[in-house]
C-alpha cells in the first residue's frame, strides 16, 4: 500500500527562505563544579527546631519574670514565703512571654505560646502533687518494709510500741486481694456485658442504661457501703464478712469498667464488625470473636481504672465487714481487714510506731496496685504472631532429644 500526501497549493506569496549558516551545536550536559572559595552553605531550620529567637523568647522571659517576682514580692508588696514567690513569678512569666511573642509574632502565636504555658504548668503541678505524695510516704514508711515479717505475718499479740521485727501486714494484705478479687470476679463480666449491650445493641433503653452508668460513676463510696449494708446485712441477715465488703466494692468499680469499656468497644472499627457478617457469622460470634479480642487492651485498662478505684476504699470496708488484727480465711464469716482500713486505723492511733506501721502499709498498697496494673497489661497485650513460652518450649532442642529418646 503507498501513502501519497498532498500539499495544498499556497494562495499567497512565498516565504522567503531562511539565510544557511553553520548547523546548531549537540546540546551538552553542565555539571556544578565545586567553588572553593564559596561560603559554606547555611544549614535548613528543621520544623520542629526553634531559632535563637524563639529560645531567647522562651526562657528570657522566664529570667525576667524572676527579677520582676523578687522585685514586687521582696521591695514593692509585702508577700513574704515561697508560696506567693512561686505565683508572682508564673504570673510574671505567663505576662512577659505574651509580650514578647507579641513584639515579634501574631495574636495567633501570643495565644498559642500562652496554651503551651499554661498546659505544661497544669504537668508540672500534677506530677508535683503525685512525686510529693510517693516521696513522703516512702520517707515515713521505708523502716518496716526492711523486714520480711512485714508482708507476711499479721497483728494478733502484738502491741503498738513493738518493734518492727514483730508483727505486720499479712493479712491485710491477704483480705485485700480476697476483697478485690471477688469485686473482680462479678463487676467484670457485668461490666463488659454492660458495655457490649450499649455499644453493639442500642436502642432506647441502651441510652437510659449508659445515663445510669455515668451517674453511678460519681457515686460516693460511703453509699455503697450503707446500701449493702442495709440490704446485705440488715435485710437479709447476714453477717459482717470480707464476702461484703467486696459486694461493697463491686458496687464502686461496676459504672467505672462499665464505662470505660463502652468507650473502648466504640472505638473499634465498623468495617471489622461488617466485614465478619459479611462473611456469614452471627452478631454474637463477631463480638465475641472480631470486637472483645480487638478491644482487649483497652478492656484491660477499663479493669484497671476499676481496681484502682475498688482497692483503696475504706468506708465500704469499714461498715461491711470491720477491722480484724488476724488471718482470715474464710470471706463468707468473720471479719477480714484490707490495707487502707488498717492504715486508717493506724494513722489515727496517734502512735508514732503504729503511725509507721500504717505508712508502711500505705507503700505495700502503692506496690500491690503497681504489681496488679503491670500483671494486667502483661495479660491483655496483644499477641500478634509472637510464639507462645509453650510454643517454644516445644521447639527446643531438650524437648525433641527427650521425644527422641
Amino acid at each position: 500500500m503507498t501513502l501519497v500526501v498532498h500539499t495544498p497549493p499556497t494562495t499567497g506569496p512565498a516565504a522567503p527562505a531562511a539565510p544557511a549558516g553553520p548547523a546548531d551545536p549537540a546540546p551538552r550536559t553542565h555539571l556544578p563544579s565545586h567553588d572553593a572559595d564559596a561560603p559554606p552553605r547555611a544549614p535548613r531550620a528543621g520544623l520542629g527546631r526553634r531559632s535563637p529567637d524563639e529560645l531567647f523568647v522562651r526562657f528570657g522571659a522566664w529570667f525576667s519574670a524572676l527579677g520582676l517576682a523578687w522585685l514586687i514580692t521582696q521591695r514593692l508588696l509585702p508577700l513574704a514565703g515561697i508560696p506567693w514567690f512561686v505565683v508572682v513569678w508564673f504570673v510574671a512569666g505567663v505576662v512577659v512571654t505574651a509580650v514578647a511573642t507579641a513584639m515579634t509574632g501574631t495574636s495567633v502565636d501570643v495565644k498559642d505560646r500562652v496554651a503551651a504555658v499554661l498546659v505544661h504548668a497544669a504537668m508540672v503541678v500534677v506530677l508535683g502533687a503525685l512525686v510529693s505524695v510517693v516521696v513522703f510516704i516512702v520517707l515515713q514508711g521505708w523502716r518496716p518494709l526492711t523486714n520480711a515479717n512485714f508482708f507476711l505475718d499479721d497483728m494478733s499479740g502484738v502491741g503498738p510500741r513493738d518493734p518492727f521485727d514483730k508483727g505486720g501486714v499479712g493479712h491485710a494484705i491477704a483480705g485485700s486481694l480476697v476483697q478485690v478479687g471477688i469485686a473482680v470476679a462479678i463487676t467484670l463480666p457485668l461490666g463488659i456485658g454492660t458495655a457490649v449491650f450499649m455499644t453493639e445493641v442500642g436502642g432506647r433503653f441502651a441510652r437510659i442504661v449508659r445515663t445510669v452508668v455515668e451517674a453511678m460513676t460519681a457515686l460516693p463510696s460511703i453509699v455503697a457501703g450503707l446500701f449493702i449494708y442495709t440490704v446485705w446485712i440488715i435485710a437479709l441477715g447476714q453477717e459482717r464478712s470480707g464476702l461484703a465488703a467486696g459486694l461493697a466494692i463491686s458496687v464502686m468499680m461496676l459504672p467505672i469498667i462499665a464505662r470505660a469499656a463502652d468507650v473502648v468497644l466504640r472505638v473499634v472499627p465498623g468495617g471489622l464488625r461488617e466485614a465478619s457478617l459479611a462473611l456469614g457469622a452471627s452478631r454474637w460470634r463477631t463480638v465475641w470473636h472480631v470486637v472483645l479480642p480487638t478491644a482487649r487492651p483497652g478492656l484491660a485498662t477499663a479493669l484497671i481504672l476499676g481496681v484502682a478505684r475498688g482497692i483503696g476504699e475504706t468506708s465500704p470496708v469499714l461498715l461491711t465487714s470491720g477491722s480484724a488484727a488476724f488471718y482470715n480465711a474464710d470471706p463468707a464469716h468473720g471479719s477480714m481487714t484490707s490495707l487502707p482500713l488498717f492504715i486508717f486505723d493506724s494513722v489515727r492511733s496517734g502512735d508514732n510506731a503504729l503511725m509507721q506501721r500504717g505508712y508502711g502499709a500505705a507503700l505495700a498498697l502503692l506496690l500491690l496496685v503497681l504489681v496488679l496494673f503491670v500483671v494486667a497489661r502483661l495479660l491483655a497485650r496483644p499477641r500478634g504472631n509472637r510464639p507462645t513460652l509453650r510454643s517454644r518450649l516445644r521447639r527446643s532442642p531438650s524437648s525433641r532429644t527427650r521425644k527422641a529418646s
